[in-house]
């Protein structure tokens, strides 16, 4: 698709760039002229997408990111100034899940999920401000939340928790950090094919529930792209503190 969205002179830094959504973001970040940092644990993962992006004429760097370590969030962060000479887009994409019912769920798995989606979230984006607002050049953050963030499934509570949660924070950071020109914004997919997940919707109980999205299908990659160089671009510039939902209308379905 082309969305007619320039980001040449821009820099970016993904989390969670490692596969995925996080990959493919950074991939489209990369098309449409933005210098990307591709962040993760799998370090090694990040920069074998970043050589193919750079033999696509693009530029991009791999940086090695555990988002639940205030030192290495901050160290990420500044590789990427170091290595573009600035951030002006941060993607928190970087989360974790599990599917546990809520009485079997141990201290421990609620913790990680909790402390990936939402600590790491906080974490990061927190030195992508400082680094925005030390430069003065203001900045747009996408915190990757869901669907789950504003209704609910079972047996995803601690998951689920940690979307509703980092949608709020969102909104703080907008609030806060808006003096800076620096804006925040919730993207909220709803279900999105990929390898992880393409053999259960294969299958009747995964069929049943892509009856339930008004659309009758799942999102495709390709329908996250408009949405996210919109909130990365000039495009969305009086744009700051919103939820947007992607999910084939799953939001309103019926109940």
């Amino acid at each position: 698709m082309d969305f007619r969205v320039s980001l040449d002179g821009r820099s970016a830094l993904v989390t969670g760039a490692s596969g995925g959504l996080g990959a493919y973001f950074a991939g489209r970040l990369a098309a449409s002229g933005a210098k990307v940092a591709l962040a993760a644990r799998r370090a090694e993962a990040c920069a074998a997408l970043a050589d193919e992006i750079k033999a696509a004429g693009g530029t991009a760097i791999a940086v090695a990111l555990d988002v639940t370590d205030p030192a290495s969030a901050a160290a990420a962060v500044a590789a990427t100034v170091e290595a573009f000479g600035g951030l002006d887009i941060l993607v928190n994409n970087a989360g974790v899940t599990g599917t546990t019912p809520l009485m079997d769920e141990t201290a421990e798995d609620f913790g990680r999920i909790i402390d990936t989606n939402l600590k790491g979230s906080f974490l990061v984006a927190q030195a992508a401000a400082r680094a925005m607002a030390k430069a003065k050049t203001g900045g747009s953050i996408i915190n990757v939340a869901s669907i789950l963030g504003l209704r609910v499934a079972g047996q995803v509570a601690a998951y689920a928790a940690s979307k509703a949660a980092l949608v709020q924070l969102t909104k703080s950071m907008a609030l806060e950090w808006a003096r800076h020109s620096i804006r925040a914004n919730a993207l909220c997919p709803g279900y999105v094919e990929t390898d992880l997940n393409r053999d259960f919707f294969a299958t009747e109980a995964g069929q049943a529930l892509v009856r339930r999205i008004p659309t009758r299908r799942l999102g495709a990659l390709a329908d996250l792209e408009g949405p996210l160089l919109f909130l990365s671009s000039d495009a969305s510039a009086y744009v700051t503190g919103t939820t947007l939902a992607v999910d084939g209308g799953h939001l309103v379905s019926s109940l």
